[in-house]
């Protein structure tokens, strides 16, 4: 994903908030709608009883973007991070990523880690412009339509700028 490919979100009112129960069904609906191997709302109400951070994004008063992610001593791990179609490209998921940074940098992580399938180009792309280094592979990690698919392994250390909330710590 190429930056003049990318549409920025302007003009829109963004609000982030903890994922409660009450998102659990918009949360699985919009999760059906992107993937062929969706997570189940049991899925991401057993993320909530567990105690990850999970977090929903509202674009205008609409759920346009969730995640999940878990955080245990200096490491945090990135479960899942989901765009809603219509408004994929437009920098939501890096919005959401960022914020999901500075979170994990706040918790007292120092590291990012999280798998993405090789074929999912454009999440990959917003990760190697986040700095997410690829480290490893999962072999048929993913369930895919003819099979298993692997999972790229990927890491970002978040460094000390984002627990003062800088945006340019991300970056190389």
């Amino acid at each position: 994903m190429s930056a003049a490919s990318v549409r920025p979100v302007t003009g829109a009112q963004h609000a982030f908030a903890p994922m409660r129960e009450s998102d659990l069904d918009d949360v699985a609906r919009l999760e059906s709608t992107l993937y062929d191997f969706p997570w189940t709302r049991v899925n991401f109400a057993d993320s909530l009883i567990a105690g990850y951070c999970c977090r929903v994004l509202y674009q205008d008063g609409a759920l346009v973007a969730y995640a999940v992610m878990m955080c245990v001593l200096d490491e945090a791990h990135l479960l899942n991070l989901s765009v809603a179609g219509a408004v994929q490209r437009r920098g939501l998921g890096r919005l959401m990523l960022d914020h999901l940074a500075r979170e994990a940098a706040l918790y007292g992580a120092e590291r990012m880690f999280l798998e993405v399938r090789p074929s999912n180009v454009a999440a990959r792309a917003m990760y190697d412009a986040a700095a997410f280094q690829p480290i490893g592979r999962r072999p048929r990690y993913y369930p895919a339509l003819d099979g298993r698919e692997d999972a790229i392994v990927m890491s970002a250390e978040l460094g000390a700028g984002w627990r003062a909330g800088s945006h340019e710590a991300w970056r190389r």
